[in-house]
This record gives C-alpha cells, sequence and structure tokens, in this order.
C-alpha cells in the first residue's frame, strides 16, 4: 500500500475528511485517490476551509460510497492500486426528475443546485438527451475546473411520458424528504457569500451533503416500478436508486486498452467504447451491478427484485486548444451521444 507523507496529513482536506470519516478511511482515501498538489493547503488555526477543499472531501466520500456499491469497480481499483497507481476521479453521475410531485425534495436540478453553487461549480455545459427524455447538465467546479471532480445532473421530464406513468412517478417521488437540514442550508448560505467556511461548520455540513446522494423515497409498490419500467429504464431506476451516484468515473490514458484488458479477464465491460462528436472524449464502463431491492406487492407485503443499481465508468479525455486564449487545456465537455450509450448499462429490465 502507498505512504501518505505527512505534508498530507497536516492539510485540511485530510484533518476534515479525518473528522468526519476517521484516520483509517482517511488514509485510504487519500491512498485510492489522486489528489492535486493545489488541493492540500496547510491547516491553519483558526481554520477556514476554501470551498474548493469541501467540494473535494466531499467527492471523495461520494467516490468510495460509490465503490462501496459497485463490486466491479472495487475489484478493478483494488488491481489498480496492487499495481502502483491511482483512481483519477473524472465525474460522478446522478439522476432526478423534474415536471413530478418530489414531496420535500426539490424538483430536478435543484435538489443539488443548491448545494453544489456554494462548493464552487457551475454549469458548464447542458446536454439534451431527445431519446430518454432527459436533459444533462455539467457541473464544474470554478475554482480548479481539472482537479475537482464534475457532476453530470441529469433531469427525466415526466411530462413528456404517458398519464399512467406521470401518476406513478408522483406516487413514487412523493413521499421523498429533503436530506438538508435548516441548518445546513444557513451554512450554504453563509459558504456561497464568503466561498470559505469555519472549519467546525464545514465538519457539520459535510455528511449532510453526502446524505443527498441517496433514495430519499419510501419503498415503491411494484405495480407502480412496473409501470414505469414500461416506459423509461432510466425512471425505474431512479424508483429503487434515488439519486445515488449513478456511476463514477476513472480518467484512465487510453480508454480502449483497458476495455480490452478488462474484456480479456472476463469482467462485464461494455462491449463499445462511446466516442464524442469531435473524437476528444471516449467512455466505456461496466455493466450495471445487479442489487436486491424491495418492492411493495398488490397484497401489502414486501417483495424482492433483482434490479440495476450502479456501476463504474472510464474515460479518456484529450487535451485541446482553446481558440480564444490559444492555451491546451483538458477537453472537460460531455457528448450527448456518449452519455446515452452509457446510460444504457442500468437498461437491463426487473
Amino acid at each position: 500500500m502507498a505512504h501518505v507523507n505527512a505534508n498530507v496529513e497536516t492539510s485540511q482536506l485530510w484533518q476534515l475528511l479525518e473528522a468526519v470519516a476517521g484516520q483509517a478511511s482517511t488514509r485510504g482515501l487519500f491512498n485510492m485517490i489522486e489528489v492535486d498538489d493545489t488541493l492540500l493547503t496547510a491547516a491553519v488555526r483558526p481554520a477556514t476551509v476554501p470551498r474548493v477543499v469541501l467540494a473535494q472531501a466531499m467527492n471523495m466520500l461520494l467516490f468510495a460510497k460509490n465503490l462501496e456499491a459497485v463490486p466491479e469497480g472495487k475489484t478493478y481499483v483494488t488491481a489498480k492500486l496492487a499495481e502502483g497507481g491511482k483512481v483519477v476521479f473524472d465525474h460522478g453521475a446522478l439522476r432526478t426528475v423534474t415536471a413530478a410531485d418530489t414531496g420535500a425534495l426539490p424538483m430536478g436540478e435543484q435538489a443539488f443546485k443548491r448545494f453544489l453553487e456554494p462548493l464552487g461549480f457551475a454549469v458548464a455545459g447542458v446536454y439534451p438527451l431527445p431519446r430518454l427524455k432527459m436533459t444533462g447538465r455539467a457541473y464544474c467546479h470554478q475554482d480548479a475546473p481539472e482537479v475537482v471532480a464534475q457532476f453530470f445532473v441529469s433531469e427525466l421530464h415526466a411530462d413528456q411520458f404517458s398519464p399512467a406513468f406521470q401518476a406513478a412517478a408522483n406516487e413514487v417521488l412523493g413521499s421523498s424528504r429533503d436530506p438538508l437540514s435548516e441548518r445546513a442550508k444557513e451554512l450554504l448560505t453563509k459558504l456561497a457569500d464568503a466561498r470559505a467556511q469555519p472549519f467546525a461548520e464545514a465538519v457539520e455540513l459535510l455528511p449532510e451533503l453526502v446524505g443527498c446522494f441517496d433514495v430519499q423515497h419510501a419503498t415503491p409498490r411494484l405495480a407502480a416500478y412496473q409501470t414505469l419500467l414500461e416506459e423509461s429504464a432510466e425512471m425505474a431506476w431512479i424508483a429503487t436508486e434515488g439519486n445515488a451516484f449513478n456511476h463514477a468515473t476513472d480518467h484512465v490514458e487510453d480508454v480502449f486498452a483497458v476495455a480490452d484488458a478488462l474484456r480479456a479477464q472476463g469482467l462485464p465491460i461494455k462491449d463499445k467504447v462511446e466516442v464524442s462528436a469531435a473524437g476528444s472524449v471516449r467512455q466505456t464502463a461496466f455493466k450495471a451491478t445487479r442489487v436486491e431491492r424491495e418492492f411493495i406487492a398488490a397484497d401489502g407485503t414486501r417483495v424482492t427484485r433483482v434490479v440495476p443499481g450502479s456501476f463504474y465508468e472510464f474515460i479518456t479525455r484529450d487535451r485541446i486548444v482553446d481558440p480564444a486564449s490559444g492555451e491546451s487545456k483538458l477537453d472537460l465537455r460531455f457528448d450527448s451521444s456518449n452519455a446515452q450509450g452509457i446510460f444504457k448499462m442500468t437498461a437491463a429490465a426487473c
């Protein structure tokens, strides 16, 4: 296992993660995920944590959470670490629903925009996903766009489906709770204004932020799930997985080579590598993990079914020349066609 040097352990990022997750988990996160030196500012007293450090801490905890949900991803990462490598966390993806009753949870991207923006993220691109009746938005960190993982936040437009589908969506999501307390909302307002946060408040806020990436609604009826599944595998996935990470993504040097190697090992990798229209972004993924989820049957009893869960993705991004500045930059864009191809990873039926 790699060793973390002492100056990393005195950074605000380390100390924030240690205060929330403990020393052993923090060491594991730093051993696993590549962290740019610009994010390792020395801790000071009284500590004021920049928003970018809080954003990075949240991202690292979310990556680990996804890995625990995706055994195939964990197998891959374990092997990568054994060879002396680390993960370069590129982006995480999540799904939301608009034009539906989402209970106490804000509708669509607003459920995440309300805290992603105070953390320093901003929409860098909008990606129509017409085949899925969805819209995706890339949230990129303004302070460190190339070193802090992005979020691909998609909205499913319930009003573009049948009345029966809309009724089922309302039934499933109408029980949603808001995972953010009033105190957390107050802290986010302060963070938005100051772009930094006292260490104690960051420790208080971080677990609630991570808790937003979860299922917020009650166990769905099986009949409602099946109604949703008939028209949208994506909405059926939301019915069981909620706002959890749909996938986490590792930035690799050559996604084609990685895919070939994993396929040769018999791991469940996607058959095709998706290539963006410009050719500068290439993606593939493991097929979604199969998970058992509970439903309410017609007689009121609880039954379990095996459904698609989350998955682990791989991406290669080229450097491109910015026509405005003439500078070489990492191509952080997404591609609508790529995204719709990747989304098929969770399309398996119940």
